[in-house]
This record gives C-alpha cells, sequence and structure tokens, in this order.
C-alpha cells in the first residue's frame, strides 16, 4: 500500500498510537495487535486508524473488521487479504490523531502529555525533564532526567506534584526533604 502524503504532515505529536501491530493472525489477512490505550472502547466508533511504519511514513487503514482476543485487538483491513500481505503490518504502531482522544477527568493526564515537561521546585529551582512515567499500581512516578545523567522519582502525589501545566510543558513540585538527594 502506498504511504498517505497528506498525513506526513501531521507531527508525530499530534498522534495517540492506540496499539502496536505484533503478528499476523488467521488466513484472511487479520492482524494481532498490543493495546497501548486505556480505552479499548474507543475501537467502537473507530472507523479507520493511521499507521506508522517503522521508518515513520504514515498510511491511512480503514478498519473492514475488529474484535479484541484475551488483551490483543484483531484487526482487518481492507486491501490485506493474505498472510503475505498482512506480514508488511507487523511492527507498525497504530494512532489516532490527538484530537480524538479520550477527555480524561481533571488532574488525570495522559504519559505522553507529561513526557518532556520541564520539573521545577515551587521556588522555580530547575530539576529536570520528565524521560517517563512508571506505573507501580498506586501513585505513578515521574522519571526526571537531571543535568548530571541521573534520574529523579518523583511521585505524583498531589501534596508533591503541586501544579501540572500541560499546555506550558511545566511542572513544579513541593519535594520532602530528601527526595531530591537520592
Amino acid at each position: 500500500m502506498e504511504a498517505d502524503h497528506r498525513l506526513k504532515s501531521v507531527p508525530l505529536d499530534d498522534l495517540i498510537v492506540v496499539a502496536r501491530v505484533v503478528k499476523v493472525r488467521g488466513l484472511r489477512g487479520e492482524v494481532a495487535a498490543d493495546l497501548l490505550t486505556d480505552f479499548p472502547e474507543r475501537f467502537e466508533g473507530v472507523k479507520e486508524l493511521i499507521a506508522i511504519t517503522p521508518d515513520e511514513s504514515r498510511r491511512s487503514l480503514a478498519i473492514e473488521e475488529h474484535w479484541f482476543h484475551g488483551n490483543r485487538i484483531i484487526l482487518k483491513f481492507p486491501g490485506y487479504d493474505s498472510i503475505d500481505a498482512a506480514k508488511e503490518l507487523v511492527g507498525y504502531n497504530l494512532a489516532v490523531p490527538a484530537s480524538e482522544r479520550v477527555e480524561l477527568p481533571e488532574n488525570q493526564f495522559y504519559e505522553w502529555e507529561l513526557a518532556g515537561c520541564r520539573v521545577e521546585t515551587v521556588e522555580g529551582n530547575a530539576i529536570g525533564e520528565v524521560r517517563d512515567v512508571m506505573r507501580t499500581g498506586g501513585v505513578e512516578i515521574l522519571v526526571v532526567a537531571n543535568e548530571s545523567g541521573g534520574d529523579f522519582l518523583i511521585p505524583m502525589a498531589n501534596e508533591i506534584c503541586v501544579e501540572i501545566d500541560v499546555g506550558k510543558k511545566l511542572i513544579r513540585v513541593d519535594p520532602p526533604e530528601g527526595l531530591l538527594e537520592l
């Protein structure tokens, strides 16, 4: 299938990856994809996905059929009607435009919104930049890369992360004594 050049102008930052194709499934060209969204029900209303190839070219794929199998989604796209044709899709990320994201309740954020945020103390002292978010089963932990090449692990508790402004890409923290000394 041809890459869709209209999609080349859409910055990757404006796309939300919701699944990653991991293998071919079945004889009709279906693929199995790992779900990368907390909202699998979102697929009910989605008629098309943006496939992002490993070289970051993009193409639009209409969804012919989909169903869930365990923790994965099985997808069938028109034009991919055999195992060999579907093999091309393995390794592709499947995305939707950020404008179609599921709205979260107040004070909840997507990990991609937090990645790259500057982190500073309430006094304005720079700490670093969010590199990752660790899920612990309890309070999420911000992995903040500092200038010395190490990481600070900062719990996203309300009493520590006192301000999160994803629009300004800024998180202000009031760290307890010793947190930034580890």
